[in-house]
C-alpha cells in the first residue's frame, strides 16, 4: 500500500487501484506507521510526499514484492496452473537489431508464454534481474568497465560486437582497400559520446591504448544523432557493429584491425533464479541462432 500511494501521490489514488477503501488505506499506513515507530508519509503535502521512513520502507518493499510475485509465478508453472512468463530486458541497439527475429521465433515455437520485453540500460537492467522484476536480459561488457559484469549473475556468451568507424562520404579515409586502424583517426575530428556514455568510455579507453586521445568537438548519446554528424562532415566516430549504417545516412562504415574495441554481448539472468521452461527455451533461442542473425553484415570500406 506504501508503495502504491508513493507512485500514485494520495491514499484515494492508491485505493482505487487496490480496489479498497480511502479508509482502509489509511489505517493499514497508520498501522505500519506504529510498527515502524515513524511517519512514513507527509500527509499534508499535496501530492502525498514519504519521509526519510518511507523513501527506504518503499525501496525494500518493490524488491519484496516483485520477489514474490516471481515465487508466485514460479508455483503456478510448477504445478501446471499456468502455461508460463517470460520478462525480458535488454539494451536499446539489440532490440533494434538481432532481437527481433529471436523474438518472433520464440513466440512461433512457445505461443502460450506470456513475453514482455523492456528496453532498458545495461547497469539498471542488472539491476532488475537481481531485484527480480526480469527473468533475462541481455547486457554487455568491456575489461574496461568492470562494473558491467557484478559476478551474482548467469551468463551465456552469445557473441562479440566490434566497433566499426563512421567516416563522412568522400573522406580520404574511405579510399583505401585495407583495414583501418584507430591510429590512423588520431588527428581526426571526433564526434563522440558524453563522459557517461558506456560506449564511449569503451572507446576512449581503446583511443588512450593506442597512444591518443581523441580529440571530439561534437558529442551525442544517440547514435543516429553520432552518424548524423559524420553525414554532416562535421568529424568522425568509432561506434558499436550494432549501432553502424542508419538508414539514409550518407556514411562510409569501415571495418577496424586489430585491435578493436568490442563489447560481449550476454544473456544474463540472477544465479539463484528458478530456471523455468520459459527462462531455459529463450536460452536456447538467443544461442542457436546462426552466426550474425539479425546483426549489420558490412563489407570493408560498405556504405550504409
Amino acid at each position: 500500500m506504501l508503495a502504491e500511494v508513493a507512485d500514485r501521490g494520495s491514499f484515494s489514488a492508491a485505493a482505487a487501484a487496490l480496489g479498497m477503501t480511502q479508509s482502509a488505506v489509511s489505517q493499514h499506513i497508520s498501522a505500519l506507521e506504529r510498527a515502524v515507530g515513524a511517519s512514513v508519509v507527509d500527509r499534508a503535502s499535496r501530492p502525498v510526499q514519504l519521509t526519510e521512513a518511507g523513501v527506504i520502507l518503499v525501496r525494500h518493499a518493490r524488491a519484496v514484492v516483485a520477489r514474490l510475485d516471481v515465487a508466485e509465478q514460479e508455483l503456478a508453472v510448477a504445478a501446471g496452473r499456468r502455461g508460463g512468463r517470460l520478462r525480458l530486458g535488454a539494451f536499446p541497439t539489440a532490440l533494434a537489431t538481432f532481437l527481433p527475429p529471436v523474438l518472433a521465433r520464440f513466440q512461433r515455437k512457445h505461443p502460450t508464454v506470456r513475453l514482455t520485453v523492456v528496453d532498458d540500460h545495461v547497469p539498471r537492467l542488472q539491476k532488475r534481474l537481481v531485484d527480480g522484476e526480469l527473468d533475462l536480459a541481455v547486457t554487455y561488457d568491456h575489461d574496461a568497465m568492470p562494473d558491467l559484469a557484478p559476478p551474482d549473475l548467469q551468463r551465456v556468451h552469445l557473441f562479440d560486437d566490434p566497433f566499426r568507424a563512421v567516416l563522412p562520404r568522400g573522406h580520404r579515409l574511405t579510399k583505401g582497400a585495407g583495414l583501418l586502424g584507430l591510429v590512423d583517426l588520431a588527428d581526426e575530428t571526433w564526434v563522440g559520446g558524453s563522459a557517461q556514455s558506456a560506449w564511449f568510455r569503451i572507446l576512449r579507453h581503446a583511443c588512450r591504448e593506442a597512444g591518443f586521445e581523441p580529440r571530439v568537438a561534437l558529442t551525442s548519446d544517440d547514435y543516429i544523432g553520432v552518424q548524423a554528424f559524420v553525414a554532416a562532415n562535421l568529424g568522425v566516430a568509432v561506434v558499436p557493429g550494432l549501432a553502424t549504417a542508419p538508414a539514409g545516412l550518407r556514411v562510409t562504415v569501415r571495418e577496424l584491425r586489430a585491435p578493436v574495441p568490442v563489447r560481449r554481448i550476454w544473456v544474463a539472468r540472477e544465479n539463484d533464479a528458478y530456471p523455468s521452461p520459459a527462462v531455459q527455451a529463450m536460452v536456447d533461442t538467443l544461442t542457436s541462432l546462426p552466426p550474425g542473425a539479425g546483426r549489420p553484415r558490412l563489407r570493408s570500406g560498405a556504405a550504409g
